[in-house]
């Protein structure tokens, strides 16, 4: 049996993030794996999207800059530097205990290593701090290395932890992925994907909704896939999995902290 403890998209919330983690047992004060995490019985996924703050105000409370200004070179190196201190720390936790803390590639993560695309928030503010043909700074080497080894999906059995969707095609982030509106709403138009993908359940981030986790069942109440991006709801979801015999889900939790 083992437990998994999946966290949705932190999005440079890492005090909170921090927070959740100790919640479930599984950080140390010192930001260290806990020994159960060392041992493998609790398993922690991230579901990506690391980097970038979600709003003006959350760029605020990064910086101390009151308004941060996408467009100040300076404001960038702020958001660059905080972001590149706590990233260093989530890469010494994970390298601490790599066959139990998983992290995955998101499509902020990826435009952090691949500036192609220019990605802002809703009110305005442009995600380009680590973009040095928009006033920001090249992503450390050490870091670029840790995030380019993300995987874009993990799978353990019939259960998927992605950050999308159960789709391929969700997975790479490229001009399509970024036209193409059904990576915000299949959950709504064709939940049907998951059991389409021969999946038991799955785990999703990428879109926020209000009301915190979305835990979607079946119509004879059977729950296919969770929609995680809720760490601003302060929220996680735990799973326990039985791998003895035919394996299968114990129990599936969403968990306040």
């Amino acid at each position: 049996m083992h437990k998994f403890i999946a966290i949705g998209d932190v999005h440079a919330d890492f005090p909170l993030l921090w927070e959740a983690l100790r919640s479930a047992s599984c950080m140390t004060a010192d930001f260290r794996p806990t020994p159960p995490v060392l041992a493998g019985l609790y398993q922690v996924i991230l579901i990506g999207d690391l980097v970038h703050p979600k709003s003006q105000e959350a760029y605020n409370r990064l910086t101390g800059l009151r308004p941060f200004d996408s467009h100040d070179q300076e404001h960038l190196l702020s958001a660059a530097r905080e972001q590149i201190t706590a990233l260093d720390r989530l890469r010494q936790y994970q390298e601490a205990a790599p066959h139990a803390v998983h992290i995955i590639l998101g499509n902020h993560d990826a435009n952090v290593l691949d500036p192609a695309h220019l990605l802002g928030t809703s009110g305005g503010v442009r995600h380009v701090e680590f973009d040095p043909a928009r006033g920001g700074v090249h992503l450390p080497q050490r870091l670029h290395s840790w995030m380019s080894r993300f995987p874009r999906e993990v799978r353990i059995g019939a259960l998927q932890f992605a950050h999308v969707s159960p789709l391929p095609a969700h997975q790479f982030y490229d001009d399509l992925f970024y036209s193409d509106r059904s990576s915000k709403q299949w959950f709504r138009d064709t939940p049907e994907y998951v059991e389409m993908a021969g999946l038991d359940f799955g785990v999703y981030g990428h879109t926020q909704l209000d009301g915190g986790i979305l835990l979607h069942r079946d119509d004879d109440q059977t729950p296919r896939f969770a929609m995680i991006d809720a760490l601003h709801s302060r929220e996680y979801l735990e799973i326990m999995y039985d791998e003895v015999g035919q394996p299968h889900l114990s129990s599936i939790n969403v968990v306040p902290f």
